[in-house]
């Protein structure tokens, strides 16, 4: 046992910098997956989504984990259907239409975001205009991340 080395991290998220979510109105802080937190196979987050911001329906190549933890709002499916959301709800997105969401936030929300992925271009989400059901992704944003030139696989 004298050679094992301990990696264990233990943090609060209070000491954590912020970053700009996405869209306007939405913060993460990143927790683990990231420069400050390695791990391998799994990215968390605490997403806050300030009063008023609605996060348009969307979908991910990858599943999607979300843990609210405070506040409430409404997540709203692909089909219309729409539940109000408050802490200790899951929404779980699979992979690709089937889990696309929408978020509308009345007050404030924040919940932990969870992928299995710690590659931003495998996390990258396509948005979906609900009047023609087109999905696309700005141009800058796969540029942004890291997208534009397909150097690694998807399927990995």
């Amino acid at each position: 046992m004298k050679n094992i080395k301990s990696e264990l991290k233990v943090f609060n998220q209070a000491n954590e910098p912020t970053s700009p979510g996405v869209i306007p109105g939405l913060s993460i802080k990143k927790l683990a997956g990231c420069k400050e937190h390695p791990a391998e196979r799994i990215s968390v987050g605490l997403a806050t989504f300030g009063p008023g911001t609605h996060e348009h329906l969307h979908w991910h190549m990858i599943e999607t984990f979300h843990y609210i933890v405070a506040g409430s709002g409404i997540v709203r499916d692909i089909e219309g259907n729409s539940w109000e959301v408050g802490p200790g709800d899951v929404v779980f997105g699979p992979a690709g239409l089937r889990g696309a969401h929408e978020w509308e936030i009345k007050e404030s929300l924040s919940l932990l975001t969870i992928k299995g992925t710690t590659s931003a271009e495998r996390a990258i989400q396509f948005n979906i205009d609900r009047k023609t059901m087109e999905s696309s992704a700005d141009m800058q944003y796969l540029i942004d991340r890291g997208v534009a030139d397909m150097k690694g696989s998807f399927y990995e």
